[in-house]
C-alpha cells in the first residue's frame, strides 16, 4: 500500500539505478544519485528538528535539479516543502515567509545571504553540505512507518484576493491518487521523456516530478532562454529526447504563432498536454496539423485539488472559433455543476463547478477563514460532513456531455442588463486572423468592456466589423488595445492584473493615443 511519496522513488532506484532521472542544463541525476542525495539531506533535517514530523521546509533555490532534491529531502523527513521563487518581489516572500513560518529553509550558497534575510527563526541550510551527507536509515526508517497517506507534501502559495498569498496545503494521498490516474490515463513509462516548462512553486510542475518518479521515466528541465525563440526550443525539444511535454497554453500558442512548426518540427513529441488556461482552438489546430498523430490533452483544475480534475482528450475535429471542453471528471473524482440555488443545474444551464474527492487539498496553511468560505460542506449531502471545494468557475453541459468552461464567476459581468461571460468575447476575438492572444476585462469605473489582443498595427476596424458578425451588440468592446505581445505573470498566463492596472478606470488615454475608443 502506497503511503508516501517517496516509496515511489525508492521502487524506481532500485528498478533503474542507473537510469538518468531528472536533467538542467548544468547537471543530471540518476535514480540511485537522486535517492542517496535526498535521503542524505533528510536524514540532516530529521537531526536538526530533532524528530518533528509535518513542518514547513522552504525550498529557496533557483529553478533546477538541486529543487527536487530538496522536495524530496523534505518528504523524507516526514515534513512538507514549499517551493520559493528566488526571483520573486522581497515583499511578497516575506509576507508568504509570514504565513508559512519555517522550520528550516534550504538554500545553495549563492542564495544563501537572501535566504537569511527572511529567515526569522528558520534554521537556513546549504544543500551543498546536506546532499554529500552520511544518510541515517535507522532514522528515516522510524520517520516513514509512523506517517500516514494524508501528511502534506507541500504548500504552494496562489494569490489572494486582498493581497496575501494564499498557501494550500496538499497531502501525500491526493498526488498518489493524481500519479497514479496520469500513468493510467496517458500510459506514461520508463520511455517517458517530459519536458518540463511549468515552474516548481506551479502545481503545473506536479505532475512532470512526480509522474516522472513513479514511472521510471526522465525529466528535463527546459531551460528558460529556449522559450525565447520557438525554433531554438523546437530544435531542442528533439534534441533532448523529450517526448511529452504539459505547458501552460501561453507557450503553446507562442510556438503555433510564431511559424516554426512548419519548418522545425519537433517530430519526437508524441504526448502534448496543457492545463492553465483557455487553449485557444486555432492554435491547437495548428499543433494538430504539425503533428497529427500525438495525443492531445486538455486537463482542468485549481491548485485547490491537487492540479487537475477534469480532462479531455482531443479525439474530433473542432474549427478555430469553437470553445475546447475540458471534459469529464478525472478517476475517483466527482464534479458538480450548482447553480445559485446550490441545486444540480439542469441541462445546458449553467453552474459553478465545484469537486469532492481525494484531490481536495485540506485547505489553506494558517488561514481558517478562507478555508471555510472554500471548502463547504456539500449541499447535496444532508446526511454526513462531506466537503467540496468550490472553484468559482462557470461551467455547463455540452450535448455530448462534456464540460464546458464558460469563464470565472469574477470574469462574469453584468453589462447593458446582460450577464456577460467575458471568455466568450476572447474566443470570438482569438479566431480572427491576424489575432495570436486576447484578453476581455471590464472597466467598471468607466462601465465598459476592453479587448486586447496579440497583434500590433492591427486594423482595429476590421476587428471590430468581424466581431459584430460573432457577438451581440452588447459584448462587442468599447476599446481595441493591440499590443505586441500580451504580458504574462510568474506561472506564464496572461496577467490580468498588469492589464487592468494599465487600462482600467482611467480617465484619459492621452499615452494610448492609438487606443482611442472604436
Amino acid at each position: 500500500m502506497l503511503t508516501n511519496v517517496t516509496q515511489y522513488l525508492q521502487y524506481a532506484a532500485a528498478r533503474c539505478p542507473d537510469k538518468i532521472a531528472f536533467r538542467d542544463a548544468a547537471r543530471q541525476v540518476t535514480f540511485s544519485q537522486f535517492a542517496r542525495q535526498s535521503r542524505a539531506c533528510a536524514s540532516a533535517i530529521a537531526a536538526f528538528l530533532g524528530g518533528q514530523k509535518c513542518r514547513p521546509v522552504a525550498v529557496y533555490l533557483p529553478k533546477g535539479v538541486n529543487c527536487i532534491i530538496a522536495f524530496f529531502a523534505a518528504a523524507y523527513s516526514g515534513n512538507f516543502y514549499t517551493p520559493l521563487d528566488t526571483a520573486m518581489p522581497r515583499e511578497r516572500l516575506r509576507s508568504i515567509m509570514e504565513t508559512l513560518r519555517p522550520a528550516a529553509i534550504i538554500t545553495d550558497r549563492t542564495h544563501y545571504e537572501a535566504a537569511a534575510e527572511v529567515a526569522a527563526d528558520a534554521a537556513v541550510m546549504e544543500l551543498e553540505e546536506l546532499r554529500d551527507g552520511t544518510v541515517d536509515e535507522g532514522v528515516l526508517d522510524r520517520i516513514r512507518r509512523t506517517m500516514i497517506d494524508t501528511d502534506p507534501l507541500y504548500v504552494m502559495f496562489t494569490s489572494g484576493s486582498t493581497g496575501i498569498p494564499k498557501g494550500v496545503v496538499v497531502s501525500h494521498r491526493s498526488v498518489i491518487d493524481y500519479t497514479e490516474w496520469l500513468a493510467e490515463t496517458f500510459a506514461f513509462s520508463e520511455r517517458t521523456v517530459f519536458g518540463n516548462q511549468a515552474p516548481f512553486y506551479f502545481d503545473n510542475s506536479i505532475l512532470d516530478i512526480y509522474s516522472t518518479v513513479k514511472n521510471a521515466g526522465t525529466m528535463v528541465i527546459i531551460p528558460e532562454e529556449k522559450f525565447l525563440s520557438s525554433k531554438r526550443l523546437c530544435r531542442y525539444l528533439d534534441e533532448a529526447g523529450i517526448n511529452t511535454i504539459f505547458w501552460v497554453p501561453s507557450a503553446l500558442v507562442l510556438v503555433a504563432n510564431s511559424g516554426a512548426l512548419d519548418t522545425v518540427c519537433p517530430k519526437g513529441i508524441e504526448k502534448i498536454l496543457f492545463c492553465g488556461e483557455v487553449m485557444p482552438t486555432a492554435q491547437l489546430n495548428v499543433w494538430r496539423r504539425a503533428l497529427p498523430n500525438a495525443l492531445y490533452a486538455n486537463l482542468y483544475g485549481p491548485t485547490e485539488i491537487t492540479d487537475v480534475c477534469t480532462y479531455f482528450i482531443v479525439e474530433r475535429e473542432f474549427s478555430d472559433v469553437e470553445s475546447l471542453p475540458i471534459g469529464f471528471p478525472c478517476r475517483n473524482t466527482d464534479i458538480l455543476v450548482l447553480n445559485e440555488r446550490d441545486e444540480p443545474a439542469a441541462d445546458g444551464e449553467i453552474g459553478e463547478l465545484c469537486v469532492r474527492g481525494t484531490c481536495l487539498s485540506h485547505g489553506y496553511y494558517r488561514n481558517p477563514e478562507k478555508t471555510v468560505a472554500a471548502f463547504t460542506q456539500n449541499p447535496l449531502n444532508t446526511m454526513y460532513p462531506e466537503k467540496i471545494y468550490r472553484t468559482g468557475d462557470l461551467v455547463r453541459y455540452n450535448q455530448y456531455g462534456e464540460l464546458l468552461y464558460l469563464g470565472r464567476k469574477d470574469y462574469q459581468i453584468k453589462h447593458m442588463g446582460h450577464r456577460i461571460e467575458l471568455g466568450e468575447i476572447e474566443t470570438a476575438a482569438s479566431a480572427y486572423r491576424d489575432v495570436k492572444q486576447s484578453c476581455a476585462l471590464y472597466d467598471a469605473q468607466k462601465q465598459r468592456i476592453i479587448l486586447f489582443v496579440a497583434a500590433e498595427g492591427i486594423d482595429k476596424t476590421a476587428l471590430y466589423q468581424y466581431l459584430k458578425t460573432r457577438l451581440p451588440h452588447y459584448m462587442l468592446p468599447a476599446l481595441i488595445v493591440d499590443l505586441e505581445a500580451l504580458p504574462l505573470n510568474a506561472n506564464g498566463k496572461i496577467d490580468r492584473i498588469e492589464l487592468g492596472g494599465a487600462y482600467c478606470g482611467k480617465k484619459n488615454y492621452r499615452d494610448h493615443e492609438k487606443d482611442a475608443p472604436l
